[in-house]
């Protein structure tokens, strides 16, 4: 196989990937977040408990602004911090309360437009769909 074409499609991919996220996840954030907060805040809610600097690679923040925006999630009560018992140097966050909901509602709302997306398909098109994502998952986005 021709690795150079193997990247093309890939990077043809991944372009359709974002714009397949960006159509599903339009309007599923609150009003009251920047969407860098709703990145942040879906971030945690895939892989929680995070450390900050886990969310600044991922996120591709500065520290600083990582922890500018990790203190407004904590003064809107979204997340919480947790302090490594093992090393009091080291905090993990996760969703509060009131986080868990704001991100359910907007679960809930990218749920139902990617149930309409497939409202076509038909039983062996989700399987194969089901395997081609596992797939990507184990060989390509581990």
């Amino acid at each position: 196989m021709d690795k150079k074409a193997l990247f093309l499609k890939c990077v043809t991919f991944t372009a359709a990937v974002h714009r397949m996220t960006n159509e599903l996840t339009k309007n599923a954030k609150s009003d009251s977040i920047t969407p860098v907060q709703y990145n942040i805040l879906e971030y945690i809610t895939i892989c929680q408990p995070v450390t900050p600097s886990e969310i600044s690679d991922c996120q591709h923040l500065s520290m600083p602004n990582t922890s500018r925006e990790l203190k407004k999630l904590s003064e809107k009560n979204l997340i919480e911090k947790i302090n490594d018992a093992k090393d009091r140097r080291k905090q993990y966050i996760r969703l509060s309360k009131e986080g868990e909901i704001m991100m359910n509602e907007a679960f809930a709302f990218i749920e139902s437009r990617f149930l309409d997306r497939i409202q076509n398909a038909t039983k062996e098109d989700l399987v194969e769909i089901d395997r081609a994502l596992d797939l990507l998952q184990t060989k390509l986005f581990y």
